[in-house]
């Protein structure tokens, strides 16, 4: 009966929908006029990516103005030309639900007709609230250690504030955040339970990622939006590409793509694999028990039925295995000794998307998606203290929906988005510490589903001036059998509204935009957790009980402003989130399984800056990402794993706010990437960090945080010609190695990765 009833939500979601708008468009508009400002009609204005071969062209009206809609998220050139004047270029970058506005002049034809080329200078955009940062596939191909299969440095090394530890990506103080693909969101509402990364860092072309503040089109994970534009085959011409690596530890990362299109198709498909005997974070200073690999496949098509309908289809799936890593030292201060554990790991992806162009000012799509996540825990049955097995699938389908209407002075956007979930749990624990307490197991099986609906509006009252403005309520209802009288979780069933409000401002002449935000989030809860016998184990032993798991509310204000100086970009925002019910985790014993868990409230404070520059002499580009941040929390768990009775005076939680186990307080990278001579080229990232608090601190661990740390990579490498390409890369050059967390979670504590050195081969070639 109740998959009875997930098909039937599924069916709902698929076929409901009718109002929608992708996330993972903008818009390009412009107005073409002579050295007396007079509009030039019938111009012709040629749309390129920078990137690939994807082009649109259209032409000016009789006041000169012209528009490209649907505008994927990228950088472009717009060539301008007229009979009788010099052609114009100019670059333009667009992001997600932006629409730059391109002033272009076109001089008098000379004796020789020239092109005049405006390599623009980066302009602050006024349009969004947002702070954002923009990474190409280049990016992501020349930064230090970015491209691997299972790399997050495209996120850690241009981001303020996020940061790896205890094998979880952190981003503004959390690790809840949300993917997107083509601008359709991943849903996976568990929370730690997964290591692998959503999508293998070679299949993007652009990365947008964003930082709260986020209008009401986007969901509801406050401390992080990825927003993925995949390579689509437009930047191809039936060409492959074979990438393969090899370095210490063993590793290799491999990967076959390929692509081509023609005027109206396009695609791109990639397989890939990787291995590695240093996968995870270790517990000690070495490399112990902590081989990783992996595989997986990648597919984008895309059509133009013609030139208002565009179909786009993106599939992904992907297999990773992990060894748990443990301290052999059975007189350790967490002793792991006796665990010989392993993760696998299974991730499929599929999305359709309708994008019909109604008119130069009204957009719909249509996206329905489907996304199976499993992650399997397991240990030998012969683990001491115990042994713990932990297996669960999590089927999501649903629909994404969005129609964008530009009136006067308005740009809107209304729709609506939902899944249908459907989990089932196992959980097993053998009891190997001579006690004699017979082996426990339960399964569970939940089903739920959200749904969302969503209005937003951008008022420009003038050029320098914008304001937003929208609201988007959320149902969740999430159920878990009741197998034992004693099972906990019930049905929970939640609404909330969250509005969310903004305003930018550009001075003119200096052309500073200031921002300003404030706004309300819900995060759905896992839907399966403890209950049956494994729950009755835990509170018989008189320490532990459970409480049913709620929804994360949050409450965000922002400020923040953008500085455009000769092509540099400079940005800065200060935040503020308050969480109640603050997602976290928490692990069974010794066993690394992750028990899903609320704090009773958080209190995330920080600065941010980002500075970007501009190809200085064409060779070499500048980046720098800085965070001052500091996550704290208050009151006891109340909801997963709660202390038991929670009246008893030792369940009582400190008074006021203390640091959560990922608060580090500054946050920096900073580094460079240069094209040199010979079609040699080198790139570099320096990373600082002050170091993660000190949850148990003692004569081994002694002060409030660990220790601060640095840590140094190069690549260089060479082009030879357009086929052949060879790199190598250093990561943690002088092998700095520091404790960098203590909290309990994957493998007991961690320290950083050591050194790693590995040669990487390219070779391009036509089919």
């Amino acid at each position: 009966m109740r998959r009875l009833a997930f098909s039937l939500c599924a069916a709902v979601f698929l076929l409901g929908g009718t109002l929608l708008h992708a996330t993972i468009f903008g818009k390009i508009q412009g107005i073409v006029h002579d050295a007396q400002h007079r509009p030039i009609a019938a111009a012709t204005v040629v749309l390129k990516s920078s990137t690939s071969a994807w082009s649109q062209t259209t032409q000016t009206d009789q006041n000169g103005a012209f528009e490209f809609s649907a505008v994927p998220v990228g950088d472009y050139v717009v060539t301008t030309s007229q009979a009788g004047f010099d052609s114009s270029q100019q670059s333009v970058t667009v992001t997600s639900g932006s629409a730059p506005v391109l002033h272009v002049q076109l001089k008098v034809a000379s004796v020789n007709q020239t092109t005049v080329v405006s390599a623009e200078s980066q302009t602050a955009d006024v349009q969004s609230v947002t702070p954002t940062t923009l990474l190409s596939r280049n990016d992501v191909a020349q930064t230090p250690g970015a491209d691997r299969t299972n790399s997050l440095q495209m996120i850690t090394d241009y981001v303020p504030g996020a940061y790896y530890t205890h094998d979880q990506l952190h981003i503004r103080g959390g690790h809840q955040v949300s993917w997107l693909i083509d601008g359709v969101p991943i849903p996976n509402t568990n929370i730690a339970s997964n290591l692998g990364p959503q999508i293998d860092p070679k299949d993007i072309d652009y990365l947008e990622v964003q930082r709260g503040s986020y209008d009401a089109g986007y969901g509801d994970r406050t401390y992080g939006v990825f927003n993925v534009v995949p390579r689509s085959g437009f930047e191809r011409d039936n060409e492959a590409e074979l990438v393969t690596s090899f370095g210490n530890w063993f590793q290799t990362n491999e990967q076959l793509n390929f692509g081509g299109h023609t005027e109206r198709f396009a695609y791109y498909g990639s397989l890939n694999g990787n291995r590695s005997n240093l996968g995870l974070q270790t517990p000690i200073g070495q490399v112990f028990h902590d081989a990783e690999n992996g595989y997986g496949g990648f597919g984008t098509f895309i059509y133009n039925l013609d030139p208002k309908d565009q179909f786009r289809l993106v599939t992904s799936l992907r297999a990773d295995y992990y060894q748990i890593p443990y301290d052999p030292n059975p007189d350790s201060v967490f002793n792991s000794s006796g665990l010989r554990d392993g993760q696998h790991e299974n991730d499929g992806y599929v999305a359709f998307s309708w994008v019909r162009t109604i008119n130069p000012n009204m957009l719909l799509t249509v996206s329905p998606f489907f996304h199976h996540n499993t992650a399997n825990y397991g240990s030998d049955p012969n683990d001491t203290p115990t042994a713990a097995t932990d297996d669960r699938t999590s089927e999501y389908a649903g629909l994404q929906s969005t129609f964008s209407v530009s009136v006067a002075r308005n740009s809107i956007q209304a729709g609506i988005y939902g899944f249908a979930q459907h989990d089932n749990e196992f959980f097993h624990l053998i009891f190997n510490d001579g006690s004699g307490t017979a082996p426990v197991s339960e399964s569970d099986v939940g089903t739920g589903g959200q749904f969302a609906a969503f209005i937003d509006d951008k008022f420009q009252p003038t050029s320098w001036l914008t304001f937003t403005a929208g609201i988007r309520p959320t149902h969740f209802v999430g159920a878990s059998p009741a197998d034992t009288p004693n099972s906990m979780f019930k049905q929970v069933v939640e609404d909330t509204i969250n509005p969310r409000f903004g305003v930018a401002v550009r001075v003119p002449h200096l052309n500073w935009v200031f921002r300003a935000f404030y706004g309300h989030y819900y995060q759905a809860p896992p839907l399966t957790s403890l209950s049956g016998p494994l729950l009755e184990n835990i509170q018989n032993s008189g320490q532990l009980s459970f409480a049913p798991l709620h929804g994360e509310r949050d409450e965000e204000h922002q400020f923040g402003v953008a500085i455009p100086f000769r092509g540099w970009m400079l940005d800065a925002d200060n935040f503020q989130t308050r969480a109640n019910n603050f997602f976290d985790h928490n692990n069974v014993g010794e066993s690394n399984i992750f028990i899903p868990v609320t704090i009773d409230g958080a209190l995330i404070r920080g600065w941010e800056l980002t500075l970007r520059s501009p190809r200085v002499w064409k060779r070499v580009q500048f980046h720098l990402a800085y965070s001052n941040q500091i996550a704290e929390a208050r009151g006891a768990v109340t909801g997963g794993l709660i202390c038991f009775p929670p009246t008893d005076p030792s369940c009582q939680p400190p008074p006021g706010y203390s640091p959560l186990d990922h608060d580090q307080r500054n946050t920096l990278n900073y580094g460079l990437d240069a094209n040199l001579p010979w079609q040699s080229f080198a790139s570099t990232n320096i990373y600082y960090g002050s170091g993660f608090t000190n949850g148990m601190p003692n004569a081994q661990f002694p002060g409030n945080y660990l220790p601060q740390h640095t840590t140094f990579d190069l690549s260089v490498g060479k082009h030879f010609g357009e086929k052949y390409t060879v790199s190598l890369t250093a990561l943690n050059v002088s092998n700095r190695r520091v404790l960098l967390d203590n909290s309990l979670t994957f493998g007991g504590f961690h320290f950083n990765d050591p050194r790693e050195i590995y040669v990487q081969f390219r070779w391009r070639f036509h089919y």
